[in-house]
């Protein structure tokens, strides 16, 4: 079934501005995790330094409402384009494609806070300015502008945590409080049939308030009937994988992910650090036993996971799979959510920063999909052996972003479904498509299993 129709965002600015006003404590928090001293740092050799990011989120913001709706008038226009747009690479050429404007030094901490917090007060005045616009865009019609920028700094929220989980943890603040680890033994994994049938990917454009365009328009299609593991592989399992040598034996791996390999030097999950005593996990904020989070998903890169796949005989899950054993049940029926219609909340999965860090597999059977796979939304991104590619009627409707998705379609990049436990409540829609290339090893992205 799609997405109800929500009312104009437009219709109760009071709700509206505490959405900003909640996300923008949200990112605050996570900044004030790395030390000021650090902004200037980036763990991730992809990624720009945090100190961009502090002044991208708002920059972001004035171009998108500011500037393509209101037409405002800049009060920086050198930090709305420096802050502009961050880095495409390209992992397998070791190439980027910088923004042209990069400096040879970012502004300072205090200057680009100053610019933030002035878009941040800019933005709040345009709540009630975009509905008296008379704009014609289709971005201001029912306010979508607005929840584009919002899930922009959600999205952005999530990645922040993975240049985060990168930094070394003596350079890392912990949050008050932190969530209880949780380290209880997984269920046992079961291998579910799910017959022949249809499966919707994408949506209408008005059945929503808001999508990307890579979401629209819906096509159906008929997926054949296949077999699916009940739960994603944990850190327990895919040490059985590298324990028995299978991680370094080629005949395992495709020949473009075996030559990545190689030129990485890759010897096990990028969360895994290897001590004399044995094998640690990297947690956000400790390192651990790998034995202790044995029940955790295990976090790994689509090629690391084929490879795996193949170690058991089996394959990753299509983007059409994915969506027949979550979005679908035994009436033939289709739902918003795996667990059906009912609103996201802390019993369906971990996701919504419920906890900052993965739990074990299968403990949160409230989310368990009609078929009686679980955990299909939260505690890590689904990969799927899927392309990122357009719909048949795809149309980059977001004249001021139209490069959003269509630079991405390039046979590279790969289709991520479901949420992990730093994905917003807003972003678990079934249409919502995330994306990353196959030799990109920092996402906080699961796997499971499937069989014809």
């Amino acid at each position: 079934m799609p997405l109800p129709l929500q009312r104009s965002v437009l219709n109760n600015i009071d709700d509206l501005r505490e959405n900003f006003t909640s996300s923008w404590a949200r990112t605050d928090e996570i900044f004030a995790i790395v030390p000021r001293g650090e902004w200037d740092t980036s763990p991730i050799v992809w990624r720009h330094p945090f100190i961009f990011y502090v002044g991208h989120l708002p920059a972001f913001f004035w171009n998108q409402i500011c500037g393509a709706i209101l037409n405002w008038k800049s009060f920086n226009p050198y930090f709305d384009d420096l802050f502009c747009r961050g880095i495409d690479p390209d992992v397998d050429s070791g190439e980027c494609h910088w923004h042209p404007e990069v400096p040879e030094e970012w502004p300072d901490a205090a200057e680009t806070i100053v610019y933030r917090d002035r878009v941040r007060g800019a933005v709040l005045e345009s709540l009630e300015a975009v509905g008296r616009s008379g704009s014609t865009d289709v971005m201001a019609q029912q306010g979508r502008v607005f929840q584009m920028v919002l899930e922009h700094e959600f999205m952005h929220q999530e990645t922040l945590m993975y240049m985060l989980q990168q930094l070394p943890l003596d350079k890392k603040r912990r949050p008050k409080p932190l969530p209880q680890y949780s380290f209880q033994k997984a269920p046992a994994s079961r291998s579910i049939l799910i017959p022949a049938g249809r499966a919707r990917l994408g949506a209408k454009f008005n059945d929503g308030l808001f999508g990307w365009d890579n979401e629209f328009e819906e096509v159906f299609v008929e997926v054949p009937s296949f077999r699916i593991d009940s739960l994603p592989v944990s850190n327990g399992q895919f040490f059985e994988f590298m324990d028995s040598g299978a991680y370094d034996q080629e005949s395992y791996w495709r020949p473009e992910d075996w030559r990545w390999k190689n030129l990485e030097e890759k010897k096990s999950p990028a969360l895994w650090v290897k001590r004399d005593a044995g094998w640690f996990y990297r947690a956000m904020f400790d390192m651990l036993p790998l034995e202790q989070v044995a029940s955790w998903p295990v976090y790994v890169s689509l090629a690391e996971a084929r490879a795996y796949a193949n170690w058991v005989g089996k394959r990753l899950p299509t983007e059409a799979e994915f969506h027949r054993a979550a979005y679908y049940g035994p009436d033939g029926r289709e739902s918003i959510y795996p667990w059906g219609n009912s609103t996201p909340a802390a019993q369906h999965g971990n996701f919504d920063f419920v906890s900052w860090s993965p739990m074990p597999v299968g403990s949160r059977p409230a989310g368990t999909s009609r078929w009686g796979v679980m955990e299909l939304a939260g505690n890590g991104w689904e990969l799927t052996d899927t392309v990122f590619a357009p719909f048949p009627r795809f149309s980059p409707y977001i004249e001021s972003y139209a490069d959003y998705s269509r630079d991405f379609f390039d046979g590279k990049h790969f289709v991520l479904k479901g949420a992990s436990w730093a994905t917003a409540a807003d972003l678990l829609r079934p249409s919502f498509r995330n994306w990353y290339q196959g030799h990109y090893p920092y996402v906080f992205a699961k796997f499971r299993c499937v069989s014809q």
